[in-house]
C-alpha cells in the first residue's frame, strides 16, 4: 500500500476546516509599501514595560520548567482579584484556570460540553474561530443570523431558542460581540440564563471584550444575573486589555467542582502556560488598569472619527458599535466582500477583513478594527471615503 493512501484516512473534521477568510486577504497584502492594517483584532501598541519586565524576570530566575497545569497560584489569585473589582464581590480563585491563549479556552470548553452529535447554537455574525473549533471537535455549530436595521444588530431571543434541539448542549454568547460591536443587556442575559436552565443547557459565555464598552465601565455580564456553581464557562484572554495578543495566556472561568476535569483537559493539550509567561500576566492583572482605560479612550476617539467620517459618504450602511473594537459596514453595490477586501488593498492601501469569513450573516459587510492610534485611522478613514467617493 502506497504511503500517500493515508492521505485519505484523515478525518473529515480536519480536512474541512475552512480557511480563514481574515488571513486569506491579510497574506495579499502583509507586504504592501505603507499599507494601514486594520484587518485582524489587535491594536498597535507592544506589551507595556511593566509586564514584559515581570516576565523577565521570571525567565531569568529560571522559571522554564513545566509548572501548574491550573496556572500558577499567583496567577489565579490575580485573576480573582481582577474579577473582584470589575464586578464588585468576592471571586474563588479555584474557578480560574490559566489557558495557552484564549482559543484554548474554547477548545476545552468545546471539549467539556459537545461532542460528536451534539449541537451548539451560536448567533452571527461572530468570530469563525469558535464554529470551526466545535465542528473540528465533531460536534455542528448551529448558526442563528442576527438581525441587522435601524436599530442597528439585534438578537431575536425567540429565533435563538427556536434552534436549540434535543441535540443542543450548550448555547454560546460573545458579547461585546466580535465583529458587529452589539452588546446584550442585562434583561437579554436573564433571560438567556432562564432559558439554559430551563433547559438544562450550558453556556459558552465569551467576555472578551467588556472592557471595551461606550457606555459605561464594563458592559453588562452573566456573572451579574448567575450564582458561581450555575453552568457556565467564560472564556477570556489577556490579549485584548493589555497588548498581549502574542503572549497566548488566556483563562477559563468555570465553578470549581469542575476543576480536575479542566486540568485533565489542559494537560492533554498544553501541559501548562510558561511559567514566566504566566508573571507578566500577573503584573497586567495588578497593575495594568491605567493601561485598559487609555486603551479604551483610544479606541473611543477612533470610533468618533471612523464613524463620522463614513457617516458622511452616505455610500455604507452600519451602526455605531457599542462595545469591542470593531466597526462592521456595508458598501452600496458590493456584495463580494472577500474581493472588495483584495481591491481595497490595491486601490486604498488599507486593510480591512471581508465579514463572510464571520458567517453567512455577515455577508455583504466589512470589518474594520479601530483599536490604533486615532492618527492613523483619521489617515485610514480619508483612503477610504476618497475610495467610496470615486465609486460614483
Amino acid at each position: 500500500m502506497s504511503v500517500y493512501s493515508a492521505l485519505h484516512r484523515l478525518r473529515h473534521e480536519a480536512s474541512a476546516a475552512p480557511e480563514s477568510g481574515i488571513v486569506q486577504v491579510f497574506n495579499y497584502g502583509r507586504d504592501r509599501e505603507g499599507l494601514i492594517p486594520l484587518w485582524v483584532g489587535e491594536g498597535d501598541l507592544p506589551t507595556p514595560a511593566f509586564i514584559s519586565e515581570a516576565a523577565g524576570s521570571g525567565l531569568e530566575a529560571g522559571e522554564t520548567f513545566y509548572t501548574h497545569q491550573r496556572g500558577i497560584p499567583e496567577l489565579r489569585l490575580a485573576i480573582a482579584r481582577y474579577h473582584e473589582r470589575l464586578y464588585g464581590r468576592p471571586f474563588d480563585s479555584e474557578r480560574f484556570f490559566v489557558t495557552s491563549g484564549g482559543m484554548p479556552a474554547i477548545q476545552i470548553a468545546l471539549r467539556m460540553v459537545a461532542g460528536k452529535g451534539d449541537e451548539v447554537v451560536v448567533p452571527t455574525p461572530a468570530w469563525p474561530n469558535f464554529a470551526a473549533a466545535t465542528e473540528i471537535g465533531g460536534a455542528r455549530a448551529v448558526e442563528v443570523p442576527m438581525r441587522f436595521g435601524n436599530a442597528g444588530w439585534t438578537l431575536d431571543l425567540d429565533r435563538y431558542f427556536d434552534a436549540v434541539t434535543a441535540r443542543t448542549t450548550a448555547l454560546f454568547l460573545n458579547s461585546p460581540c466580535n465583529p458587529t460591536g452589539w452588546t446584550a443587556t442585562r434583561d437579554e442575559l436573564i433571560a438567556i440564563r432562564d432559558f439554559a436552565r430551563a433547559r438544562g443547557l450550558w453556556i459558552i459565555a465569551d467576555e472578551v471584550y467588556t472592557r471595551f464598552f461606550y457606555q459605561d465601565e464594563r458592559a453588562p455580564s452573566f456573572y451579574d444575573v448567575t450564582e458561581p456553581d450555575e453552568p457556565i464557562l467564560y472564556v477570556n484572554t489577556m490579549s485584548k486589555n493589555w497588548a498581549m495578543t502574542g503572549w497566548r495566556v488566556g483563562w477559563l472561568a468555570a465553578p470549581s467542582r469542575y476543576g480536575q476535569i479542566i486540568e485533565n483537559l489542559v494537560q492533554y493539550s498544553s501541559s501548562g502556560t510558561p511559567k514566566f509567561l504566566q508573571r507578566g500576566a500577573v503584573a497586567a492583572l495588578d497593575q495594568g488598569d491605567h493601561f485598559i482605560e487609555f486603551q479604551r479612550d483610544r479606541a473611543m476617539a477612533a470610533r468618533e472619527i471612523i464613524c463620522q467620517a463614513m457617516e458622511a459618504t452616505g455610500r455604507v450602511r452600519f451602526t455605531w458599535p457599542k462595545g469591542a473594537f470593531y466597526l462592521f459596514f456595508s458598501v452600496d453595490g458590493e456584495p463580494d466582500t472577500r474581493q472588495l477586501g483584495l481591491r481595497l488593498v490595491d486601490e486604498a492601501n488599507v486593510g480591512l477583513a471581508p465579514g463572510d469569513a464571520f458567517g453567512t450573516a455577515g455577508s455583504g459587510f466589512m470589518r474594520l478594527c479601530f483599536l490604533r492610534n486615532p492618527d492613523h485611522i483619521a489617515e485610514a478613514a480619508d483612503r477610504l471615503t476618497d475610495w467610496l467617493m470615486s465609486r460614483e
